[in-house]
C-alpha cells in the first residue's frame, strides 16, 4: 500500500500579497474563486461648470441687449437731437391703452403710447416733421379717436404729419390717417372700411346640446346685453344699433373734416367697403402713391430739411419691453434705464481707475 495517501495534502498555493488585487483570501480550507469587481467610480461633474458658464453667458446677453435697446430706442437722448423726421409706427390692432406684444412682433398698438410719441415729437424742436407708418386693420373707436385728436394738436402747432400706408390701413387705421397733412399709400395697400361693427353670437342651441346651462343674476335687463347664452331682444338690438349709428356718424365726420371733403361725399363711400391705394387716391382718400421712403423724403422737405433727412424711430422699444409687452413694459422700461445707468457707472469707474 502507498503510504502517501495517509500524509496531509499541501494547501493550494495562494497568490502573493504583492500581485493579488482582489478581496482578502478566506480562512484555510475554504478557498474559492470569486470574480473581481472594481469599486464604483464617482460620476464626473464636468457638466456643472459648463452649465454655470452657459447661464452667465445668457444673463450677459440679456444685459447687453437691454443696453442696446436703451441706446437705440430709449426715450429722448442723443438720437433725437439734430434736425430729423420722427417715425411713429402703428402696428396691429388699435386699442385705448398701452401697446403689447412679444419678441416676434407686436399685436396690439395702444393709443396711450401713440399719444406719448406724438407729444414728444411735437415738443421736440429738432423733429421737423412726423411720419406715421400704418399697418393696422383697425380696432377701438375710442383709441383711434384719441390718436386722431393728438394728430390735430400736432398740426395746430405748425408741424407737418404725413401718413405712409403699409399692407393695410383700414377702419381705425384710416381714422388715424384722415387728419394728417398728406397721405401716401402703395398702389396695392388695402384701406377704407369706413364703418362701425358690433358682433356677438347666440350659442344657446349649442349650450343645450352639451348640457351647459348658464345662470345669470343681473341688476337691470340690459346688463347682460350681447350674452352668448341667448339671442338679442328687439329692444337690445335697437339700443345697440343706435350706438353703432352714432359712432359711425362720428367716424364719417372725422374723415370729412380731416380730408376736407363734403360729409355726403364721404358718407356715400362709407359702407364698410375697402379700396386699394389706387382706388382710394381717385376717391381723394389718399394723396399720392408711394412707399415709406418717398413719404419720409416728402415729409422732410415739407419740414425744411434739405437732402435725405435723418429718421428717428420714436416708437422703438428696448429688448425687455419687447419681451414683456403690455402693462409690464412700463416696469421693464424702468429696469432698462436702471441697467443702462449701472453700466455707465461701471464704465466710468473703470476709466478712472485705468492708467497709461
Amino acid at each position: 500500500m502507498n503510504d502517501d495517501i495517509h500524509q496531509p495534502q499541501p494547501e493550494p498555493e495562494r497568490p502573493s500579497q504583492a500581485s493579488y488585487q482582489g478581496p482578502p483570501p478566506p480562512p484555510p480550507g475554504m478557498w474559492q474563486y470569486v470574480p473581481y469587481s472594481p469599486p464604483p467610480q464617482p460620476r464626473s461633474r464636468i457638466w456643472i461648470p459648463i452649465v454655470i458658464v452657459l447661464g452667465c453667458l445668457f444673463l450677459f446677453s440679456l444685459f447687453g441687449l437691454a443696453l442696446v435697446g436703451i441706446a437705440v430706442g430709449g426715450a429722448g437722448g442723443a438720437a433725437e437731437r439734430g434736425p430729423h423726421v420722427a417715425l411713429i409706427r402703428v402696428d396691429g390692432v388699435i386699442t385705448a391703452g398701452t401697446s403689447g406684444g412679444s419678441p416676434f412682433g407686436s399685436s396690439v398698438c395702444g393709443s396711450e403710447d401713440m399719444v406719448e410719441q406724438l407729444e414728444r415729437a411735437r415738443t421736440n424742436p429738432d423733429a421737423k416733421a412726423i411720419v406715421i407708418r400704418i399697418n393696422s386693420p383697425g380696432g377701438s373707436a375710442a383709441g383711434s379717436e384719441e390718436v386722431y385728436n393728438e394728430i390735430k394738436r400736432v398740426r395746430e402747432s405748425g408741424k407737418v404729419v404725413y401718413t405712409s400706408m403699409g399692407d393695410v390701413a383700414a377702419s381705425g387705421g384710416y381714422y388715424i390717417a384722415a387728419p394728417c397733412t398728406k397721405i401716401f399709400s402703395d398702389a396695392n395697400s388695402i384701406t377704407g372700411s369706413i364703418g362701425v361693427i358690433f358682433s356677438t353670437a347666440d350659442m344657446s342651441e349649442l349650450y343645450k346640446k352639451i348640457g351647459y346651462r348658464p345662470e345669470v343674476v343681473k341688476s337691470g335687463k340690459f346688463k347682460d346685453i350681447g350674452s352668448s347664452s341667448r339671442a338679442l331682444t328687439p329692444e337690445e338690438r335697437s339700443l345697440l344699433q343706435e350706438i353703432v349709428n352714432m359712432t359711425y356718424i362720428n367716424f364719417v365726420t372725422a374723415v370729412s373734416k380731416g380730408r376736407k371733403l363734403p360729409f355726403d361725399q364721404v358718407k356715400k363711400i362709407s359702407d364698410g367697403r375697402v379700396f386699394t391705394g389706387g382706388q382710394a387716391m381717385k376717391l381723394k382718400l389718399v394723396d399720392e402713391i408711394g412707399g415709406l421712403h418717398e413719404t419720409i423724403r416728402a415729409a422732410g422737405k415739407a419740414g425744411g430739411i434739405k437732402g435725405a433727412p435723418k429718421t428717428v424711430e420714436y416708437g422703438r422699444k428696448g429688448f425687455l419691453k419687447n419681451l414683456l409687452g403690455g402693462e409690464a413694459s412700463k416696469a421693464s422700461g424702468e429696469l432698462d434705464a436702471a441697467l443702462a445707468r449701472k453700466a455707465l457707472e461701471l464704465l466710468a469707474g473703470h476709466a478712472e481707475d485705468s492708467t497709461y
